[in-house]
């Protein structure tokens, strides 16, 4: 039996549908599941060994260079290499009207939320096997939930993100204990102000703990460089590609990050992981999984540096 499935972007959202591969492996022991991703989060399926193929998908380049005759080029191919497999199932896990165009592109019955529970309702016009699963569920549960329907298989409590990565061994990084403090996100009302990151880094480093501060843009690199300024040897991280920080994050004895994909990648890896909300609501998006994880926060709210700091001696007296 061969799979696709279509689950493109953000970050987060593909960190979430990589319990679907778990399950669908120790349900359907046969199956050969592919995935078809956004080109930027590419390694993030390749991270499971349950996955055969990847299938990179370029929506976000391709829509700015519409009028060029290189972006049709690769649609095609894009087009071409998806049409090569036949499939026995196609199961679009995104919900959105481009995930289902894509689905639509590949060879086999496609199957995706019903018209009421879906993201976007005219995505579930171009399924042909609809699945009903509550909006209220978290999104991890929701994909969860669409695959075992579509499959014929129950699910159990504790999702199995399926992934690992070796610690990092990058000579700028501390011999000592060190957490990594995720500090980026793509909105402005997400972010933790940076006195409560300076309080949190300097208590850890009372405790013994180096800090490490990736950043992506520069703006966010500019932020890590600030911070790290002011907490006593922290490091700002060179720029790094997804594999390269889920190295980085797998040799960390902890995490703290505000509501970015790294973040709910910390967890997957089994990282004890500290999450911040300060704009939105964890209940349905926040980290989930079977190493621990503490949601803190919620829309409208700003967690204190004392209870991440209370929330990570709780990880720490945690066994396992």
């Amino acid at each position: 039996m061969r799979i696709l499935i279509v689950k493109t972007s953000s970050l987060g959202d593909v960190i979430h549908n990589l319990p679907v591969v778990s399950d669908i492996r120790k349900h359907v022991s046969e199956a050969v599941i592919d995935w078809c991703v956004e080109e930027s989060f590419a390694a993030i399926p390749r991270l499971h060994p349950g996955v055969a193929e990847v299938f990179p998908v370029a929506i976000r380049r391709w829509r700015k260079r519409l009028l060029c005759r290189q972006t049709w080029r690769e649609i095609a191919a894009f087009r071409a290499r998806l049409r090569a497999q036949r499939y026995d199932l196609i199961l679009d896990t995104q919900g959105l009207l481009k995930s289902a165009l894509i689905a639509a592109q590949a060879s086999g019955p496609r199957c995706g939320f019903d018209p009421h529970t879906v993201r976007e309702p005219l995505a579930a016009r171009f399924y042909q096997r609809h699945c009903a699963v509550s909006v209220a569920e978290h999104a991890i549960t929701r994909n969860r939930l669409l695959a075992a329907t579509a499959l014929g298989y129950t699910t159990d409590d504790t999702p199995d993100y399926g992934i690992a990565a070796a610690p990092a061994a990058f000579s700028w990084l501390p011999s000592a204990p060190y957490a990594v403090l995720l500090t980026a996100t793509s909105r402005d009302d997400k972010l933790w102000p940076e006195a409560h990151w300076l309080e949190l880094g300097n208590r850890l480093r009372e405790q013994g703990c180096h800090a490490v501060l990736p950043g992506g843009s520069a703006a966010e690199r500019e932020r890590a460089a600030r911070l790290a300024a002011g907490i006593p040897g922290a490091i700002a991280a060179l720029p790094l590609d997804i594999a390269a920080l889920a190295s980085v994050l797998a040799g960390a004895r902890e995490v703290v990050g505000v509501d970015t994909g790294l973040t709910h990648l910390a967890v997957a890896l089994k990282v004890p992981t500290v999450a911040l909300y300060t704009a939105t609501d964890p209940g349905l998006t926040g980290v989930f999984g079977a190493a621990f994880h503490r949601n803190l926060g919620g829309k409208g709210q700003l967690p204190t540096a004392e209870a991440v700091l209370d929330a990570l001696l709780a990880a720490r007296a945690t066994p396992g």
